[in-house]
């Protein structure tokens, strides 16, 4: 899966500016991006939101236990992967349908949190049991929502195109092409809201997280980093 976000909607990390900025390397636009993503997988769906945002996906190569999903409902876009263990429970507390999926779930949760808070984000979050990724976007309010569960069993990357947009996938060859050494992998446990305005441990939420500069020979500029007592890798 691949969302690509301009920088009116999010602002591309220091850190990964920075990174970049050490290691000077090959960069394509998001347009190329996109471009390539959907040269390489025959069957895939893009969708374009105005003229900031661009969500594509396939179901080309993915895994049995963790299938992607696309669904939009109220302006609210939604790219899944993974599975939930206890989205049964969850159906019941967010009163959804017994046919709906992990997708749907995050989206109605995503409202939940936007318009009946007090729940702040990191609680929303770790009510999720199981192995996902997920992209949310909201049309409405303009809003990127994107968060991995607790042990990265479903990969998700992040980095920046040659003109500045901020792009996420589950692939890392694929942005490694387009980002260079403005790449990193999404630190696991955690998420990232344009609302709050940085990114969040959601098992540790006063925890600091801070971005390590990689090593040449890695393909990452940077490691995201949970502080605590038990630190948390962003990568293995």
């Amino acid at each position: 899966m691949l969302g690509v976000f301009s920088s009116s909607i999010v602002s591309p990390p220091d850190e990964l500016v920075a990174a970049g900025s050490r290691t000077p390397s090959p960069k394509v636009t998001a347009a190329k991006l996109v471009a390539r993503f959907l040269e390489a997988n025959s069957s895939a769906v893009s969708v374009q939101i105005g003229d900031d945002v661009q969500l594509a996906y396939t179901h080309q190569n993915q895994s049995v236990l963790r299938p992607r999903s696309f669904a939009v409902k109220d302006e609210i876009f939604c790219l899944f992967e993974g599975a939930l263990d206890n989205l049964g429970s969850l159906k019941q507390q967010y009163g959804l349908a017994k046919s709906a999926n992990e997708v749907l779930l995050v989206i109605e949760a995503y409202k939940t949190l936007r318009d009946r808070a007090p729940y702040p984000p990191n609680h929303v979050v770790g009510h999720l049991e199981g192995n996902f990724a997920f992209i949310v976007f909201d049309k409405s309010t303009s809003t990127l929502f994107v968060a991995t569960d607790q042990y990265a069993k479903v990969p998700l990357y992040w980095g920046i195109t040659a003109d500045g947009y901020v792009a996420f996938a589950d692939d890392a060859e694929l942005l490694k092409g387009a980002c260079g050494k403005s790449l990193a992998s999404f630190p696991q446990g955690c998420f990232y809201s344009t609302a709050v305005g940085e990114l969040q441990s959601y098992e540790n939420p006063k925890n600091k997280i801070t971005a390590v500069p990689a090593k040449e020979e890695e393909i990452w500029g940077a490691k995201f980093m949970v502080e605590g007592p038990s630190i948390v890798a962003a990568t293995k």
